[in-house]
This record gives structure tokens, C-alpha cells and sequence, in this order.
């Protein structure tokens, strides 16, 4: 079976929107109806976050939902658990995203295994560095179908990026910004010149911005520079307020895609 990530970049090239959440947040249970729920509402793609007690990249809000999903009791053992019939319910592709040392404790083999019986398609470590995946755990990876997404920085080099793109084969994961995950009001011009740079790079695999996006500004503007744009810490918050999780998951949805209608 082909890849769903790379059939979705087949099927629809441009305003993908990639929505994360963390696992076990706000309550432990609702993990998988907050995955129909974006499905149903029209997001493309779904981030789901394995909490962890150091998430270095996250600012406050993901950190926040972090240490409440660990106090709730969200585990990698108990998230495989709750997804294990989640691709009769769901057909969009799913990304686990999370931190190395938990991946590590629970054993990588095992992990990317899990991961493909489940129906993951690609996974975000963005503390395990590009030379140690090529090196020790990419046959995991390949073995079990699954796409391990990259992240680059404004600080990244040309050399790297174009090593980056030649080990990927799902989409690059384009931090906005050298800062942790956090809502935005805007795209900054030095931003847009760093979109643009990428842009013209014209590298084999799509690209997605995230860290920062928030609102239907952000997320149209960044797709003018790239196939898409990942939303994290303004659904954090949206799934904090009061309210149904289909209501809160809907209304979110809807603001975003209000300005992709308006483009």
C-alpha cells in the first residue's frame, strides 16, 4: 500500500492543512475522537503528540498540554493501545510526533513496528539527529513503511537541507522561526524571505511550515511559500475551551480555512 502521506501530496499539492495535538490532552480518553472529529472537519493531515516531561521544541502551551496528558497517564504503550482500531474510523494520514529518549526507553524496532501495524505513516523526532538515523535506525523506518520527517530552521544550511531532502521521502517539516512551537498574529518579511529562499531551492520533496501558525493570516501566507502549513498550539488552545470536542474541533477548522477560501 502506498504511503498516505504521499498519496495526500499527490492528490491535493497545495493548502495542506496539518493539525497537531497532544496525545491524552485535555482528558486521556479523547484521543481518537478528537482524530475523527478533524478528519470530519477537513483537516488533510494529523500531528499526534506523545507527551514527554522535556519537550525542548514546545513552548508554554504544548508543554502545558504535555504535563497534563502525563498526569492524565498518556504512555507510548497506552497511545498504541487507544489507536489500535483507529484506521477503521479514519482514512487521513497520521504522523506520531515526539521526543527520542521516549522512542529509545520503548525500543525503536518495536516502535516503527507498532507504529505501521496501527496504520502510522510517518513519525517526528525532532531531537534525533539526521547522521544517527541515517546510520543506526533508517532500516526500521523503511522496513516498516513508515516516512521520518525532518526539520529545518532558518540556521540550516544549504549543504544540509539538500541532505535532508535526498534522506526524506514524505515532506520537510520548515520551522517558521528559531523558537519553540507558539502562536503567531503574523508572518514576519524576514520570515517570507526565508519561505522564499527555501522555496527556490526546488527540492524533490513538498514542504510544510509550522511553529507559529495560528489564525487564517499565518496559514495562508505560509502556503504561498510552501504546500501546506501545520497548526499546534492555537488547537491546543481551542481544545481548552469550553465546549463540545466536535464543537471546538469544527469551529477551529473553520477559522482556518476561512482565509484559504478568501486567497
Amino acid at each position: 500500500m502506498e504511503n498516505r502521506i504521499n498519496q495526500l501530496f499527490k492528490e491535493k499539492p497545495n493548502n495542506i492543512l496539518s493539525v497537531y495535538f497532544t496525545a491524552g490532552f485535555p482528558q486521556l480518553n479523547e484521543t481518537e475522537e478528537i482524530i475523527v472529529e478533524l478528519e470530519k472537519s477537513g483537516a488533510d493531515l494529523i500531528e499526534i503528540g506523545i507527551p514527554f516531561s522535556d519537550p525542548v521544541a514546545d513552548g508554554p502551551t504544548i508543554q502545558k498540554s504535555s504535563d497534563k496528558a502525563l498526569k492524565n497517564g498518556m504512555s507510548i504503550k497506552l497511545l498504541f493501545e487507544q489507536l489500535k482500531d483507529i484506521r477503521q474510523k479514519v482514512k487521513l494520514p497520521l504522523v506520531l510526533m515526539g521526543y527520542f529518549n521516549n522512542v529509545l526507553q520503548y525500543g525503536v524496532e518495536d516502535f516503527c513496528r507498532k507504529a505501521n501495524e496501527i496504520g502510522i505513516d510517518g513519525i517526528i523526532l525532532p531531537d534525533l539527529p539526521l547522521e544517527v538515523y541515517e546510520n543506526e535506525y533508517r532500516p526500521f523506518f523503511e522496513q516498516n513503511n513508515l516516512r521520518n520527517i525532518f526539520l529545518i530552521t532558518p540556521q540550516t544550511s544549504e549543504a544540509r537541507i539538500r541532505k535532508i531532502d535526498d534522506l526524506s521521502n514524505g515532506f520537510i517539516y520548515m520551522v517558521s522561526s528559531s523558537s519553540t512551537t507558539g502562536a503567531k498574529s503574523n508572518v514576519t518579511e524576514q520570515q517570507e524571505a526565508y519561505f522564499k529562499r527555501i522555496q527556490e531551492m526546488n527540492l524533490k520533496n513538498p514542504r510544510l511550515v509550522g511553529f507559529g501558525i495560528s489564525n487564517n493570516t499565518t496559514f495562508v501566507n505560509s502556503c504561498r511559500y510552501s504546500h501546506g502549513a501545520i497548526v499546534g498550539s492555537a488547537f491546543i488552545k481551542a481544545l481548552s475551551e469550553e465546549g463540545s470536542i466536535s464543537q471546538n474541533v469544527k469551529k477551529f477548522i473553520d477559522l482556518i480555512h476561512s482565509s484559504e477560501e478568501n486567497n
